[in-house]
């Protein structure tokens, strides 16, 4: 038992003795109370002696058990490091067992590469033996032969060349068609399944957005007030925004003429905040001008930003962001530039995800495939070129800076996702009702087609049908034959992939027909 508590156990028993024994005393009680007391304070150190007993034992048990399960433990922990030591033992000796093994099999492999090596050179010996006597063989045989036939080898050699060559080209025509149809077969069945589901997870938002270039008033009156006094109304907001203002015969309408979208849209908001106002005088205008044109940049800005994070294309810079936001206020072929990106960088995700590609790379290239035609300052890049350099400019890795000065051909491909962002910017800008072609270009195209054609020998008529999808070229029978005609048919479709520019494909079909008629009488 710990000495502190049995002392104080003690001790508190001989105060209570003192206190009782005191107040004996000083009560003047008889020694009966006195002998009472003693048996009292007898029985409380018995008892608490019993007590400091009892605490001994509850200590020495709780000692006894924690020494058993340290014990325990202790074991517990060797038996553990024991069965980890056998672990790697066996393993050890797993390890010699398979490289003295692989020493063994390495030592066989080279005895028999040895032989091996010495029964070749052997067969070498005997064939340049064989060779040497086969060569003058063949030198007896030409020589006979010429004897024979009264031509030397090169003529004769010549001549069976040039029979060779021309039955060979023949042939090879009709096998490369052949192997070219085969493998488009193959590769487009392919590629059609892939782009047909890459279709159908995708929609677009809008298939056609133009710029608005045409401002409509509620009456004629107002054209006075816009034009002004002398013109200087007219002329003011011309120079404020480099728009052309057409005011004709039309009614109750205003053409805004200028290449620059942006500035359209400038000039049309300026005209809608003066008119709604009332006040249209030079001063005026150019205060109206220049807040509307931070307007714009705002709301470039914000449009740019709205459409990466709509996409999830993350840490994409500033001058970039405000290049998407341009897009919004840019249309090619009829189709807005903003919706087409969007689209293109869906298609690319998508397209990515079939082929088990980077699908977050392909978006990015996709979005910013275009950036090019919203460049600050014109320049005689092309738009891809142009692309590529701002691109790279900003910090964009190669494989987007490919991506996006490939996309016409005028970069050589370096990376995958490059033919994707070709392939989905072709799908968003065919689909039907995406672009729309103006009438003289879609004419001279056909134009293009037939004389194309026609200046082949042998061709007597050219049809192009399907709005210049298909190209029908009639041949005269007698100076074109069946074997020509599938010739012909090759040449001129490639020529056409190599000459012209076109959306979709163009089917090349050549017809030979051949008629007798005669009439009874």
């Amino acid at each position: 038992m710990d000495p502190n508590i049995l002392s104080a156990i003690i001790g508190g028993a001989a105060l209570v003795i003192g206190i009782v024994a005191g107040k004996l005393i000083f009560s003047k009680n008889t020694k009966k109370q006195i002998a009472e007391a003693e048996l009292l304070s007898q029985n409380i150190i018995r008892e608490a002696e019993f007590r400091g007993e009892t605490i001994k034992k509850e200590k020495e048990l709780e000692a006894k058990e924690r020494f058993v399960q340290m014990k325990a433990n202790h074991e517990k922990d060797v038996l553990e490091r024991n069965r980890k030591i056998n672990d790697s033992e066996n393993r050890t000796r797993q390890k010699e067992q398979t490289i003295n093994q692989k020493e063994n099999n390495l030592d066989k492999t080279i005895k028999e590469n040895e032989a091996i090596k010495e029964h070749l050179n052997r067969q070498i010996e005997l064939v340049n033996i064989k060779r040497t006597e086969l060569e003058k063989h063949q030198e007896e045989h030409i020589r006979r032969l010429e004897k024979i036939a009264g031509l030397t080898a090169n003529e004769a050699k010549s001549q069976l060349i040039e029979s060779l060559k021309q039955e060979a080209q023949t042939k090879a025509l009709g096998i490369q068609q052949e192997i070219i149809d085969d493998a488009k077969q193959k590769a487009n069945k392919e590629a059609r399944k892939i782009i047909i589901q890459t279709i159908q997870r995708t929609a677009a938002e809008q298939a056609i957005e133009n710029s608005i270039t045409v401002f409509n008033l509620e009456s004629d009156e107002l054209k006075g007030q816009i034009i002004g006094r002398e013109g200087r109304n007219i002329r003011a907001i011309e120079a404020a925004t480099g728009v052309d203002l057409i005011v004709d015969d039309t009614p109750e309408a205003i053409v805004l003429s200028s290449f620059d979208p942006l500035r359209r849209e400038i000039a049309r908001l300026s005209l809608q905040r003066l008119v709604a106002d009332g006040r249209i005088h030079p001063a005026r205008i150019e205060e109206v001008v220049e807040k509307t044109k931070k307007q714009i940049e705002e709301q470039v800005m914000e449009i740019g930003e709205r459409t990466v994070i709509e996409l999830g294309i993350h840490g994409l810079h500033k001058e970039l962001v405000r290049m998407v936001g341009r897009m919004r206020f840019r249309s090619s072929y009829g189709q807005n530039l903003l919706m087409h990106s969007r689209e293109t960088a869906n298609l690319c995700a998508i397209m990515a995800s079939e082929l088990g590609l980077n699908a977050k790379l392909a978006k990015r290239a996709g979005l910013l495939h275009d950036i090019g035609k919203v460049p600050d300052e014109e320049t005689e890049l092309s738009h891809a070129l142009l692309g590529a350099k701002l691109a790279e400019k900003y910090g964009e890795t190669p494989a987007i800076v490919n991506a996006i000065g490939a996309h016409h051909d005028e970069m050589e491909m370096q990376f995958v996702i490059s033919p994707i962002v070709q392939a989905c910017d072709a799908i968003s800008g065919a689909r039907p009702g995406a672009r729309r072609e103006i009438m003289q270009q879609y004419l001279q195209r056909i134009k293009d087609l037939e004389t194309l054609a026609m200046a082949y020998s042998g061709v007597e008529k050219a049809y192009a049908i399907q709005a210049g999808r298909e190209l029908r070229v009639i041949v005269e029978a007698d100076n074109v034959t069946d074997q020509e005609s599938e010739k012909l048919s090759f040449e001129i479709a490639q020529k056409i992939q190599n000459e012209m520019t076109f959306p979709g494909q163009i089917k090349v079909t050549v017809i030979r027909e051949k008629r007798a008629v005669n009439v009874a009488r």
